[in-house]
């Protein structure tokens, strides 16, 4: 099984191209459903959190102001992911914020593929979830709790082992080998009732389970 890297930002808002920033970023790699290595660390961009978000997230202007700054941080972060594909929740909330993140170091930084969507993948598989919040699905899958909601690490690790589920669960309905990512981003685009059809096709175009 060819790793993988989970991600998870905390920010100051819902969109960088309103300005808002990272204030934490978080990575876990994954090989199967072992985590084989982690990175976290709170970045200083110089804006102001606000109230509502300290409150969310639990991370001060204190906090921030004592931490590296984000361009120094996004940096190490780009190298400890490489050319590693990646994985979020919600994911197109993070591969925004990684993406501007990574703009503002003006250098170039490899090339990743979309984000496969732990999300997206979580809606095609268990229509019974109800909701598809990162901490629903933690608790509809009875995944172990390992630290505060809403900071980056501790998300993180939960949608790390919701991918490993994801990950294990077309395993065995679908006696796969393995699933890597491209796997995963086939499934994720395909409509609930097409997913077996998408996993046939994703094989008949040449891959091998």
């Amino acid at each position: 099984m060819k790793p993988v890297a989970v991600i998870d930002f905390e920010t100051t808002g819902l969109s960088p191209a309103l300005g808002d920033r990272a204030t934490e970023v978080a990575i876990v790699i994954l090989e199967g459903d072992q985590v084989v290595g982690r990175f976290q660390s709170l970045m200083n961009a110089g804006v102001r959190i606000s109230p509502f978000i300290e409150a969310y997230t639990g991370i001060s202007n204190e906090m921030v102001q004592a931490a590296p700054p984000a361009e120094e941080v996004m940096a190490e972060a780009a190298r400890f992911v490489g050319a590693t594909p990646m994985v979020a929740h919600n994911a197109s909330f993070d591969q925004r914020f990684w993406e501007a993140e990574l703009e503002r170091l003006g250098s170039d930084t490899p090339a990743q593929p979309p984000f496969a969507c732990t999300l997206l993948l979580s809606r095609r598989l268990y229509p019974e979830a109800g909701s598809y919040k990162l901490g629903s699905l933690a608790a509809f899958h009875a995944l172990p709790s390992s630290g505060r909601a809403h900071r980056a690490l501790a998300d993180a690790e939960v949608a790390a082992a919701l991918l490993a589920r994801i990950q294990g669960d077309l395993q065995r309905d679908y006696e796969l080998e393995h699933v890597p990512h491209e796997l995963l981003l086939k499934v994720q685009k395909a409509q609930r009732k097409a997913v077996p059809k998408a996993i046939r096709s994703y094989f008949q175009a040449g891959s091998k389970p």
